[in-house]
Protein backbone atom coordinates (compact mmCIF):
# COMPACT_ATOMS: atom_id res chain seq x y z
CA UNK A 1 0.00 0.00 0.00
CA UNK A 2 2.78 2.04 -0.45
CA UNK A 3 1.09 3.13 -3.34
CA UNK A 4 -1.56 6.36 -3.98
CA UNK A 5 -3.19 4.24 -6.94
CA UNK A 6 -3.39 1.04 -4.93
CA UNK A 7 -5.04 3.21 -1.78
CA UNK A 8 -7.42 5.19 -3.48
CA UNK A 9 -9.74 4.09 -6.39
CA UNK A 10 -10.96 6.19 -8.35
CA UNK A 11 -14.89 6.25 -9.02
CA UNK A 12 -16.46 4.02 -10.99
CA UNK A 13 -20.05 4.93 -12.95
CA UNK A 14 -22.07 3.39 -9.86
CA UNK A 15 -20.72 5.28 -6.91
CA UNK A 16 -21.96 8.12 -5.45
CA UNK A 17 -20.61 11.78 -6.09
CA UNK A 18 -21.78 13.13 -2.92
CA UNK A 19 -22.98 11.49 0.34
CA UNK A 20 -25.00 13.53 2.56
CA UNK A 21 -22.96 16.92 2.80
CA UNK A 22 -19.49 15.13 1.98
CA UNK A 23 -18.25 15.25 -1.74
CA UNK A 24 -16.73 11.69 -2.29
CA UNK A 25 -13.11 11.85 -3.85
CA UNK A 26 -12.09 8.55 -4.12
CA UNK A 27 -13.09 4.56 -3.29
CA UNK A 28 -11.00 3.11 -0.21
CA UNK A 29 -12.59 -0.29 -0.63
CA UNK A 30 -15.93 -2.73 0.13
CA UNK A 31 -17.20 -5.41 2.48
CA UNK A 32 -19.89 -6.95 3.44
CA UNK A 33 -21.24 -4.24 4.86
CA UNK A 34 -21.33 -1.99 1.94
CA UNK A 35 -18.50 0.44 0.28
CA UNK A 36 -15.75 2.95 1.92
CA UNK A 37 -14.74 6.28 0.50
CA UNK A 38 -12.53 9.01 1.02
CA UNK A 39 -14.09 12.48 1.88
CA UNK A 40 -13.51 15.59 3.47
CA UNK A 41 -15.24 17.62 6.51
CA UNK A 42 -15.77 20.93 5.69
CA UNK A 43 -12.45 22.33 7.59
CA UNK A 44 -10.53 19.91 5.01
CA UNK A 45 -10.02 16.92 7.55
CA UNK A 46 -10.24 13.31 5.46
CA UNK A 47 -12.96 11.14 6.38
CA UNK A 48 -13.55 7.89 5.56
CA UNK A 49 -17.72 7.03 4.19
CA UNK A 50 -19.59 3.78 4.54
CA UNK A 51 -22.35 3.42 2.71
CA UNK A 52 -24.44 0.37 3.04
CA UNK A 53 -25.54 -2.07 0.52
CA UNK A 54 -28.93 -1.56 -0.35
CA UNK A 55 -30.14 -5.13 0.24
CA UNK A 56 -29.28 -4.22 4.48
CA UNK A 57 -30.62 -1.09 4.02
CA UNK A 58 -34.03 -2.75 2.53
CA UNK A 59 -34.30 -4.55 6.13
CA UNK A 60 -36.19 -2.31 8.85
CA UNK A 61 -34.42 -4.62 11.36
CA UNK A 62 -31.26 -3.77 10.14
CA UNK A 63 -32.27 0.36 9.76
CA UNK A 64 -33.69 0.17 13.64
CA UNK A 65 -29.99 -1.66 14.95
CA UNK A 66 -28.26 0.11 12.91
CA UNK A 67 -29.46 3.47 14.55
CA UNK A 68 -28.98 2.47 18.42
CA UNK A 69 -25.42 1.23 17.11
CA UNK A 70 -24.73 4.50 15.90
CA UNK A 71 -25.95 6.31 18.94
CA UNK A 72 -23.84 3.78 21.15
CA UNK A 73 -20.60 4.95 19.19
CA UNK A 74 -20.89 8.31 19.01
CA UNK A 75 -19.64 8.04 22.78
CA UNK A 76 -17.02 5.64 21.55
CA UNK A 77 -13.95 8.25 21.97
CA UNK A 78 -10.24 6.52 22.60
CA UNK A 79 -6.61 6.53 21.29
CA UNK A 80 -6.62 3.56 19.40
CA UNK A 81 -10.20 3.91 18.04
CA UNK A 82 -11.25 5.59 14.36
CA UNK A 83 -13.79 8.16 15.97
CA UNK A 84 -17.65 8.36 14.84
CA UNK A 85 -18.05 12.05 13.63
CA UNK A 86 -21.45 12.32 11.49
CA UNK A 87 -24.10 9.43 10.21
CA UNK A 88 -27.53 9.24 9.22
CA UNK A 89 -29.50 6.11 9.54
CA UNK A 90 -32.28 7.54 7.73
CA UNK A 91 -30.67 8.41 4.73
CA UNK A 92 -31.09 5.74 1.15
CA UNK A 93 -29.06 4.19 1.48
CA UNK A 94 -27.64 4.49 5.40
CA UNK A 95 -24.14 5.53 6.07
CA UNK A 96 -21.45 6.95 8.44
CA UNK A 97 -18.41 8.23 8.60
CA UNK A 98 -15.21 7.89 10.82
CA UNK A 99 -12.21 9.74 10.68
CA UNK A 100 -9.55 8.43 7.88
CA UNK A 101 -6.60 6.78 9.60
CA UNK A 102 -3.80 7.07 6.73
CA UNK A 103 -2.43 3.68 7.04
CA UNK A 104 -2.87 -0.11 5.62
CA UNK A 105 -4.77 -2.56 7.47
CA UNK A 106 -3.04 -5.38 9.50
CA UNK A 107 -4.12 -7.66 6.70
CA UNK A 108 -2.29 -5.95 4.06
CA UNK A 109 0.64 -4.60 6.50
CA UNK A 110 1.68 -8.89 7.12
CA UNK A 111 1.40 -9.36 3.24
CA UNK A 112 3.66 -6.46 2.26
CA UNK A 113 5.92 -7.23 5.20
CA UNK A 114 5.65 -10.45 6.64
CA UNK A 115 4.92 -11.67 10.00
CA UNK A 116 5.74 -8.90 13.11
CA UNK A 117 8.42 -9.53 15.34
CA UNK A 118 7.45 -10.34 19.16
CA UNK A 119 7.81 -6.75 20.47
CA UNK A 120 5.47 -5.51 17.55
CA UNK A 121 2.89 -7.96 18.12
CA UNK A 122 2.62 -6.88 21.98
CA UNK A 123 2.56 -3.44 21.01
CA UNK A 124 -0.45 -4.21 19.15
CA UNK A 125 -1.79 -6.47 21.42
CA UNK A 126 -2.06 -3.62 24.38
CA UNK A 127 -2.96 -1.19 21.40
CA UNK A 128 -6.04 -3.21 20.50
CA UNK A 129 -6.86 -4.13 23.90
CA UNK A 130 -6.81 -0.41 25.04
CA UNK A 131 -9.48 0.43 22.28
CA UNK A 132 -11.34 -2.45 23.67
CA UNK A 133 -11.75 -0.88 27.29
CA UNK A 134 -13.13 1.95 25.57
CA UNK A 135 -15.76 -0.06 23.15
CA UNK A 136 -17.00 -2.42 25.83
CA UNK A 137 -17.21 0.78 27.94
CA UNK A 138 -19.94 2.47 26.11
CA UNK A 139 -21.86 -0.96 26.04
CA UNK A 140 -21.10 -2.29 22.74
CA UNK A 141 -19.41 -5.63 21.43
CA UNK A 142 -17.34 -5.68 18.46
CA UNK A 143 -18.33 -8.95 17.50
CA UNK A 144 -15.99 -8.82 14.01
CA UNK A 145 -13.00 -7.92 15.49
CA UNK A 146 -10.23 -9.14 12.13
CA UNK A 147 -7.38 -8.03 10.78
CA UNK A 148 -8.71 -6.03 8.08
CA UNK A 149 -10.62 -3.35 11.46
CA UNK A 150 -7.12 -2.77 12.13
CA UNK A 151 -5.05 -0.28 10.90
CA UNK A 152 -1.61 0.49 12.29
CA UNK A 153 -1.09 3.68 11.75
CA UNK A 154 2.31 5.37 12.56
CA UNK A 155 1.12 6.51 16.15
CA UNK A 156 -0.44 3.18 16.86
CA UNK A 157 -3.54 0.85 15.59
CA UNK A 158 -6.81 2.30 15.12
CA UNK A 159 -9.84 -0.48 15.69
CA UNK A 160 -12.71 0.22 13.27
CA UNK A 161 -16.44 -1.30 12.56
CA UNK A 162 -17.31 -1.67 16.27
CA UNK A 163 -20.30 -2.66 16.89
CA UNK A 164 -21.26 -2.43 13.21
CA UNK A 165 -22.15 -6.16 12.92
CA UNK A 166 -24.40 -6.53 15.40
CA UNK A 167 -27.05 -4.26 13.10
CA UNK A 168 -27.01 -7.08 10.65
CA UNK A 169 -27.50 -9.79 13.39
CA UNK A 170 -31.56 -11.12 13.25
CA UNK A 171 -32.13 -9.04 10.40
CA UNK A 172 -34.06 -11.05 7.26
CA UNK A 173 -30.86 -12.07 5.79
CA UNK A 174 -29.58 -13.63 8.63
CA UNK A 175 -32.31 -15.04 10.40
CA UNK A 176 -31.50 -19.13 8.59
CA UNK A 177 -28.93 -19.39 10.73
CA UNK A 178 -26.08 -17.94 9.72
CA UNK A 179 -23.36 -16.65 11.55
CA UNK A 180 -22.04 -12.62 11.70
CA UNK A 181 -18.53 -12.00 11.54
CA UNK A 182 -15.58 -13.98 9.80
CA UNK A 183 -15.11 -17.40 10.26
CA UNK A 184 -11.30 -17.39 10.78
CA UNK A 185 -11.76 -15.15 13.81
CA UNK A 186 -15.33 -16.26 15.57
CA UNK A 187 -15.26 -17.73 18.82
CA UNK A 188 -16.82 -21.11 19.54
CA UNK A 189 -19.87 -19.25 21.34
CA UNK A 190 -20.18 -17.08 18.44
CA UNK A 191 -19.67 -19.82 16.03
CA UNK A 192 -22.17 -22.08 17.63
CA UNK A 193 -24.61 -19.33 17.75
CA UNK A 194 -24.26 -18.68 21.52
CA UNK A 195 -24.60 -15.79 23.61
CA UNK A 196 -21.69 -13.03 22.39
CA UNK A 197 -20.35 -10.77 25.32
CA UNK A 198 -17.12 -8.72 25.45
CA UNK A 199 -15.32 -11.85 26.29
CA UNK A 200 -15.94 -13.06 22.07
CA UNK A 201 -13.99 -9.84 21.24
CA UNK A 202 -10.54 -11.07 24.09
CA UNK A 203 -10.94 -14.54 22.42
CA UNK A 204 -11.11 -12.66 18.51
CA UNK A 205 -7.89 -9.88 19.72
CA UNK A 206 -5.79 -13.78 20.34
CA UNK A 207 -6.61 -14.46 16.59
CA UNK A 208 -5.46 -11.32 15.46
CA UNK A 209 -2.19 -11.12 17.41
CA UNK A 210 -1.61 -14.87 16.52
CA UNK A 211 -2.00 -13.80 12.96
CA UNK A 212 0.17 -10.72 12.92
CA UNK A 213 3.11 -12.94 14.15
CA UNK A 214 2.46 -15.79 11.96
CA UNK A 215 1.18 -13.95 8.76
CA UNK A 216 -1.51 -17.08 8.70
CA UNK A 217 -4.75 -17.62 10.60
CA UNK A 218 -4.49 -19.68 13.71
CA UNK A 219 -7.23 -22.47 13.22
CA UNK A 220 -5.78 -22.67 9.32
CA UNK A 221 -7.31 -21.60 5.74
CA UNK A 222 -9.89 -23.48 4.06
CA UNK A 223 -13.84 -23.45 3.83
CA UNK A 224 -15.54 -21.30 6.17
CA UNK A 225 -17.66 -24.50 7.78
CA UNK A 226 -14.66 -26.21 8.08
CA UNK A 227 -12.77 -23.25 10.13
CA UNK A 228 -15.73 -22.79 12.34
CA UNK A 229 -15.46 -26.66 13.21
CA UNK A 230 -11.77 -26.92 13.96
CA UNK A 231 -12.53 -23.14 16.49
CA UNK A 232 -15.57 -25.31 18.43
CA UNK A 233 -14.17 -28.46 18.42
CA UNK A 234 -10.19 -28.33 18.67
CA UNK A 235 -7.27 -26.87 20.46
CA UNK A 236 -5.34 -24.44 18.63
CA UNK A 237 -1.72 -25.13 17.68
CA UNK A 238 0.55 -22.71 20.19
CA UNK A 239 3.61 -24.07 19.40
CA UNK A 240 4.85 -21.70 17.05
CA UNK A 241 4.11 -18.61 18.31
CA UNK A 242 7.34 -16.84 20.54
CA UNK A 243 7.54 -17.66 23.88
CA UNK A 244 6.40 -14.67 25.48
CA UNK A 245 2.83 -14.60 23.56
CA UNK A 246 2.05 -18.34 24.32
CA UNK A 247 1.07 -18.04 27.62
CA UNK A 248 -0.84 -14.58 27.09
CA UNK A 249 -3.03 -15.98 23.61
CA UNK A 250 -3.41 -19.49 25.69
CA UNK A 251 -5.57 -18.03 27.96
CA UNK A 252 -7.33 -15.50 25.43
CA UNK A 253 -8.13 -18.65 23.92
CA UNK A 254 -10.14 -20.80 26.43
CA UNK A 255 -13.38 -22.38 25.50
CA UNK A 256 -15.27 -21.00 28.31
CA UNK A 257 -15.83 -17.00 28.00
CA UNK A 258 -15.90 -16.69 31.55
CA UNK A 259 -11.89 -17.71 32.08
CA UNK A 260 -10.56 -15.83 29.29
CA UNK A 261 -8.87 -12.66 30.62
CA UNK A 262 -10.32 -8.63 30.26
CA UNK A 263 -8.65 -6.31 28.10
CA UNK A 264 -7.40 -4.33 30.78
CA UNK A 265 -5.63 -7.41 32.19
CA UNK A 266 -4.25 -8.02 28.69
CA UNK A 267 -2.72 -4.10 29.11
CA UNK A 268 -1.14 -4.81 31.70
CA UNK A 269 0.49 -8.09 30.95
CA UNK A 270 1.84 -6.72 27.87
CA UNK A 271 3.46 -3.47 29.29
CA UNK A 272 5.42 -5.78 31.87
CA UNK A 273 6.14 -8.02 29.12
CA UNK A 274 7.88 -5.22 26.72
CA UNK A 275 9.16 -3.19 30.10
CA UNK A 276 12.53 -1.04 28.90
CA UNK A 277 11.20 -1.38 25.04
CA UNK A 278 8.15 0.46 26.18
CA UNK A 279 9.73 3.65 24.50
CA UNK A 280 10.20 2.30 21.51
CA UNK A 281 6.62 2.55 20.47
CA UNK A 282 6.69 5.20 18.03
CA UNK A 283 9.06 3.28 15.95
CA UNK A 284 7.82 0.36 15.96
CA UNK A 285 3.96 1.62 14.46
CA UNK A 286 6.62 3.93 11.96
CA UNK A 287 7.76 0.05 10.35
CA UNK A 288 4.43 -1.72 10.27
CA UNK A 289 2.42 1.70 8.78
CA UNK A 290 5.32 1.66 6.08
CA UNK A 291 5.65 5.08 3.97
CA UNK A 292 2.44 7.19 4.13
CA UNK A 293 0.59 7.92 1.27
CA UNK A 294 -0.13 11.13 -0.51
CA UNK A 295 -4.36 11.87 0.60
CA UNK A 296 -6.13 12.72 -2.58
CA UNK A 297 -7.30 16.84 -2.10
CA UNK A 298 -11.18 17.90 -1.15
CA UNK A 299 -13.67 17.62 -4.42
CA UNK A 300 -14.39 21.38 -4.78
CA UNK A 301 -16.35 21.12 -7.42
CA UNK A 302 -19.00 18.43 -8.58
CA UNK A 303 -17.81 16.57 -11.81
CA UNK A 304 -19.10 18.34 -15.46
CA UNK A 305 -22.26 16.74 -16.61
CA UNK A 306 -21.62 13.79 -19.09
CA UNK A 307 -21.68 15.25 -22.95
CA UNK A 308 -24.99 14.70 -24.50
CA UNK A 309 -25.19 11.76 -26.87
CA UNK A 310 -25.71 13.13 -30.12
CA UNK A 311 -29.04 12.19 -32.12
CA UNK A 312 -29.31 11.09 -35.92
CA UNK A 313 -32.17 12.19 -37.15
CA UNK A 314 -34.04 11.62 -40.96
CA UNK A 315 -33.91 14.82 -42.91
CA UNK A 316 -37.24 16.29 -43.41
CA UNK A 317 -38.27 17.33 -47.13
CA UNK A 318 -38.85 20.55 -48.27
CA UNK A 319 -42.51 21.83 -47.80
CA UNK A 320 -43.45 18.90 -45.23
CA UNK A 321 -45.57 20.23 -42.38
CA UNK A 322 -43.82 18.85 -39.28
CA UNK A 323 -45.85 16.99 -36.73
CA UNK A 324 -48.21 16.14 -39.49
CA UNK A 325 -48.35 12.56 -41.41
CA UNK A 326 -44.94 10.45 -40.81
CA UNK A 327 -42.42 10.53 -43.67
CA UNK A 328 -42.76 9.62 -46.38
CA UNK A 329 -46.46 10.91 -47.13
CA UNK A 330 -49.28 8.08 -46.25
CA UNK A 331 -51.01 6.04 -48.96
CA UNK A 332 -54.60 5.40 -49.26
CA UNK A 333 -55.30 3.31 -46.47
CA UNK A 334 -53.24 6.17 -43.82
CA UNK A 335 -49.67 4.39 -44.11
CA UNK A 336 -46.86 4.97 -46.14
CA UNK A 337 -47.33 1.84 -48.26
CA UNK A 338 -50.47 1.82 -48.76
CA UNK A 339 -51.43 -0.91 -46.11
CA UNK A 340 -50.86 -1.70 -42.47
CA UNK A 341 -47.53 -3.20 -43.01
CA UNK A 342 -43.63 -1.72 -43.71
CA UNK A 343 -40.98 0.09 -41.24
CA UNK A 344 -43.43 3.18 -40.16
CA UNK A 345 -46.05 0.79 -39.58
CA UNK A 346 -47.70 1.54 -36.50
CA UNK A 347 -47.19 -1.02 -33.56
CA UNK A 348 -49.79 -3.60 -32.50
CA UNK A 349 -51.07 -3.14 -29.01
CA UNK A 350 -50.97 -5.43 -26.74
CA UNK A 351 -53.18 -8.41 -26.84
CA UNK A 352 -54.51 -8.19 -22.93
CA UNK A 353 -55.66 -4.83 -23.22
CA UNK A 354 -57.86 -2.40 -20.65
CA UNK A 355 -61.20 -2.93 -22.60
CA UNK A 356 -60.65 -7.04 -21.69
CA UNK A 357 -59.63 -6.20 -18.45
CA UNK A 358 -62.78 -8.54 -17.39
CA UNK A 359 -62.27 -11.36 -19.65
CA UNK A 360 -60.91 -11.64 -23.29
CA UNK A 361 -64.59 -10.13 -25.17
CA UNK A 362 -64.54 -11.61 -28.71
CA UNK A 363 -67.21 -10.35 -31.15
CA UNK A 364 -68.66 -12.89 -33.61
CA UNK A 365 -70.81 -12.08 -36.55
CA UNK A 366 -72.69 -13.69 -39.25
CA UNK A 367 -73.43 -12.45 -42.61
CA UNK A 368 -75.22 -14.66 -45.53
CA UNK A 369 -75.22 -13.93 -49.29
CA UNK A 370 -74.52 -15.34 -52.74
CA UNK A 371 -71.03 -14.31 -52.80
CA UNK A 372 -68.03 -16.52 -52.42
CA UNK A 373 -67.67 -15.64 -48.76
CA UNK A 374 -71.74 -16.22 -47.91
CA UNK A 375 -72.30 -17.59 -44.93
CA UNK A 376 -68.55 -17.60 -43.12
CA UNK A 377 -68.67 -16.49 -39.70
CA UNK A 378 -65.69 -14.32 -38.87
CA UNK A 379 -64.28 -12.22 -35.74
CA UNK A 380 -62.70 -8.86 -35.61
CA UNK A 381 -60.00 -8.67 -32.97
CA UNK A 382 -58.09 -5.72 -34.31
CA UNK A 383 -56.96 -2.20 -33.40
CA UNK A 384 -58.52 -0.41 -35.98
CA UNK A 385 -61.03 -2.15 -38.69
CA UNK A 386 -63.36 -1.57 -41.33
CA UNK A 387 -61.47 0.79 -43.73
CA UNK A 388 -62.27 0.93 -47.11
CA UNK A 389 -64.49 -1.87 -48.39
CA UNK A 390 -64.43 -4.40 -45.58
CA UNK A 391 -60.43 -4.35 -45.45
CA UNK A 392 -59.56 -4.98 -41.73
CA UNK A 393 -56.67 -3.56 -40.53
CA UNK A 394 -55.55 -5.94 -37.46
CA UNK A 395 -56.21 -9.30 -36.43
CA UNK A 396 -59.23 -9.98 -38.85
CA UNK A 397 -59.55 -13.34 -39.70
CA UNK A 398 -61.76 -14.80 -42.37
CA UNK A 399 -62.88 -18.57 -41.08
CA UNK A 400 -63.67 -19.16 -44.31
CA UNK A 401 -60.39 -19.04 -46.44
CA UNK A 402 -58.06 -18.42 -44.05
CA UNK A 403 -56.92 -15.00 -45.02
CA UNK A 404 -55.80 -12.49 -42.66
CA UNK A 405 -57.27 -9.26 -42.31
CA UNK A 406 -59.55 -9.16 -45.53
CA UNK A 407 -63.47 -9.87 -45.09
CA UNK A 408 -65.50 -7.64 -47.48
CA UNK A 409 -65.85 -8.17 -51.06
CA UNK A 410 -67.11 -11.67 -50.53
CA UNK A 411 -71.03 -11.12 -48.75
CA UNK A 412 -74.14 -9.27 -50.25
CA UNK A 413 -73.46 -6.20 -51.98
CA UNK A 414 -76.81 -4.90 -50.26
CA UNK A 415 -75.37 -5.38 -46.70
CA UNK A 416 -71.68 -4.44 -47.36
CA UNK A 417 -71.55 -1.31 -45.61
CA UNK A 418 -73.68 -3.13 -42.67
CA UNK A 419 -70.93 -5.74 -42.20
CA UNK A 420 -68.40 -2.65 -42.73
CA UNK A 421 -70.05 -1.17 -39.21
CA UNK A 422 -69.87 -4.90 -37.39
CA UNK A 423 -66.31 -4.95 -38.42
CA UNK A 424 -65.73 -1.90 -37.10
CA UNK A 425 -67.39 -1.84 -33.90
CA UNK A 426 -65.58 -5.72 -33.30
CA UNK A 427 -62.25 -3.38 -33.95
CA UNK A 428 -63.30 -0.37 -31.41
CA UNK A 429 -64.62 -2.66 -28.78
CA UNK A 430 -61.20 -4.26 -29.21
CA UNK A 431 -59.25 -0.80 -28.69
CA UNK A 432 -56.60 -0.34 -26.60
CA UNK A 433 -58.18 2.74 -24.87
CA UNK A 434 -61.66 1.84 -25.45
CA UNK A 435 -63.54 2.08 -21.65
CA UNK A 436 -64.96 -0.98 -20.48
CA UNK A 437 -68.18 1.43 -19.35
CA UNK A 438 -68.97 1.87 -23.07
CA UNK A 439 -69.12 -1.73 -23.94
CA UNK A 440 -73.30 -2.01 -23.79
CA UNK A 441 -73.87 0.76 -25.63
CA UNK A 442 -71.55 0.13 -28.63
CA UNK A 443 -73.08 -3.91 -28.80
CA UNK A 444 -76.49 -1.85 -28.96
CA UNK A 445 -75.66 0.63 -31.62
CA UNK A 446 -74.24 -1.95 -33.94
CA UNK A 447 -76.06 -4.89 -33.48
CA UNK A 448 -72.96 -6.92 -31.86
CA UNK A 449 -73.64 -10.23 -29.90
CA UNK A 450 -71.00 -11.55 -27.30
CA UNK A 451 -70.81 -15.45 -28.01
Amino acid sequence: MTDTAEAFQPLQDDDPRTVGEYRLAARLGAGGMGRVYLAHTHGGRPVAVKVVRSELADDPTFRRRFAREVAAARTVKGAYTAELIDADPEAVPPWLATLYVPGPSLTEAVARRGPLSETAVLWLTAGIAEALQVIHGAGIVHRDLKPSNVLPASDGPRVIDFGIARAVDATAHTATGATIGTPHFMAPEQASGGEVSAATDVFALAQTAAFAALGRPLYGDGPGVSVLYRIVHSAPDLSELPDRLRGLLARCLVEAPEERPTPSEVVAFCREELGRDAGAGADVWREIAGPQVTVPPPVTHPEPAATPTAVHTVPVPAGAVTGAAPYPPAGPYGHPYGAPYGPFAAPRPPRDTAATRHGRLRFRHTRTGRGPAGGVRWRGEGHGGGHGRGRGHGQVRDRGRGGRGRVGRAGHRGRRSRGRGREAAGARLQRPDADARQLPALRRRHGVRQP
